[in-house]
């Protein structure tokens, strides 16, 4: 069984809040003042898990900045004086007392990281203070099984997934440090955070309380335990999804492990999800989902959701048993090093192999419930992608444009542009494709008249006209071109390279 955290969960405070706000303001505790102060290369390096070179740079530093990046952003125990000085509005005393760092001799230790995370949506550019617990490196040792991570890679992907929409109530299930409920909270009434963990619950009040984020309302519970009856615009969840071996010595980590045999969570969100929204209601979860005997995991979670409910899924990755198992071992911190790595790893598989499974795959799944024809979009995307929630919300668009017919005239998305390839020596192209620079970034491979069609779509010609045109310069019967290219066009509509004209 992995030990408990020996650190005090934060003791929310609106007062004391506003007062370490002010002091973390008046010390311009920032990102870019903070990468200023030790280099850019230091600030990476601290994201591969090392502060040395953060240490380095700042070795004769006594200013304010320094003593608080030490403090907060290090997790190092600084002198008491220097800390005071730095908090002059909240106080040593202050800082104790909201649960963030103790008095050790003369010397104030943290009890909790305490960093600027900056972020970007629809509505612009900020940044944040997001406290949350002393991790690997500061603890120097693993972590403990009620540890509350802060702004991690899941969190930034679900983060830039959200479809940016204006709602009047939200909630973000299993909330964790709360980077989900305030992201959210810019665009809703209200939201309602929930975690089964009340240490979480703790930093994600903080949290709020840290930014002047008024509009959640915090609870307690399992799942869908706390809102029972309740119904929301949006729906937002990054859960401890990770399977894990129900065995004996696996460590079981509150912030990745749900508690369920295999992606038995992800399951019971799905299913469960869709009590909970109103009509045109959105939800949205990362998760895992497993491969069983012939059987893959994105057939069966989209058996999991009734046939009246939009559903859109990408699978970002797909691992077999061994390579998940491994990034769950090291992650916890165990490498093949340690004594612990082969009794981990034989669990691991033993579990896997239980239940026949032949692969884990990792994506997003988005949940509507919709009017009309209920979409169904089930996909594998490797490539890179990037403002994922507008491309979510475009696609939903176009899913409803589409349901009425196809728009009398269409636009080229701006992002689109055209490759073609010659051999040598040829005039007409061999491939013509057409690439999306953002979103999804897909790359489709077209033929001369549907190119033809995409390049006259400049909002001056309507859809017949063009087709009419093709049919003359092609000298091909209007009818037979028109039964090639309308489900193309559909196609370029639904996946965002053209868009309804005025």
């Amino acid at each position: 069984m992995t030990a408990v955290s020996d650190a005090p969960a934060p003791v929310p405070d609106p007062v004391r809040s506003a007062r370490l706000a002010a002091d973390l303001d008046a010390a311009d505790l920032r990102s870019d003042p903070l990468r200023q102060l030790w280099g850019t290369e230091a600030d990476d390096a601290l994201g591969r898990g090392m502060r040395e070179p953060i240490l380095r740079a700042i070795a004769d530093d006594d200013g304010v900045l320094a003593t608080l990046g030490r403090l907060f952003v290090l997790g190092l125990p600084q002198p008491e004086a220097a800390v005071a000085s730095a908090l002059p509005t909240l106080g040593v005393d202050g800082l104790v007392a909201l649960g963030l760092a103790r008095v050790e001799g003369d010397t104030v230790a943290p009890c909790a990281l305490l960093r600027p995370q900056s972020f970007v949506d629809a509505d612009g550019v900020g940044e944040w203070w997001i406290a949350s617990d002393l991790d690997e490196v500061a603890l120097d040792g693993p972590l403990p099984a009620d540890h509350v991570l802060g702004v991690g890679g899941a969190s930034r992907t679900l983060a830039e997934t959200v479809v940016p929409v204006q709602v009047e109530r939200a909630l973000d299930l299993g909330t964790g440090c709360g980077i989900q409920a305030l992201l959210v909270a810019r665009r809703a009434g209200t939201v309602v955070a929930t975690d089964i963990s009340r240490r979480a619950l703790a930093y994600a009040e903080l949290n709020a309380q840290l930014n002047g984020v008024t509009n959640i309302d915090f609870r307690h519970g399992s799942m869908f335990d706390p809102v029972a009856g309740e119904a929301f615009d949006l729906i937002v969840s990054n859960p401890p999804f990770v399977i894990t071996p129900r065995t004996e010595g696996v460590p079981a980590y509150e912030y990745r492990d749900g508690g369920l045999v295999g992606d038995a969570l992800v399951e019971t969100f799905v299913r469960a999800a869709p009590a909970h929204l109103t009509r045109g209601g959105i939800a949205q979860l990362l998760g895992n989902w497993e491969s069983r005997q012939g059987v893959t995991g994105l057939a069966r979670l989209e058996a999991w959701v009734p046939a009246d409910l939009d559903l859109w899924v990408i699978e970002r990755e797909e691992l077999t048993p061994l390579a998940y198992a491994e990034l769950w071992i090291r992650d916890g911190g165990t490498t093949p090093r340690d004594a612990a790595f082969v009794p981990l790893l034989t669990a691991w598989l033993d579990d896997f192999a239980a239940r026949g499974v032949t692969a884990v795959g990792f994506g997003y799944v988005l949940l509507r419930r919709g009017d009309g024809e209920p979409l169904r979009r089930v996909e594998r995307l490797g490539q890179s992608v990037s403002n994922v929630g507008a491309a979510l919300a475009a696609g939903l668009a176009a899913h409803d444009v589409l349901a009425a017919g196809l728009p009398s005239t269409l636009l080229v998305a701006p992002d689109v542009t055209e490759a073609r390839h010659l051999m040598p020596g040829d005039d007409d192209p061999s491939v013509i494709e057409l690439r999306q620079g953002g979103g999804f970034a897909r790359t489709v491979g077209v033929d001369s008249a549907l190119a033809g069609f995409v390049g006259a779509c400049d909002g001056e010609l309507t859809v017949a006209q063009i087709v009419g045109a093709l049919a003359d310069l092609f000298d091909v019967p209007l009818a037979d071109l028109w039964a090639d290219l309308e489900p193309k066009i559909r196609s370029l509509v639904r996946d965002g390279f053209l868009t309804p004209g005025e």
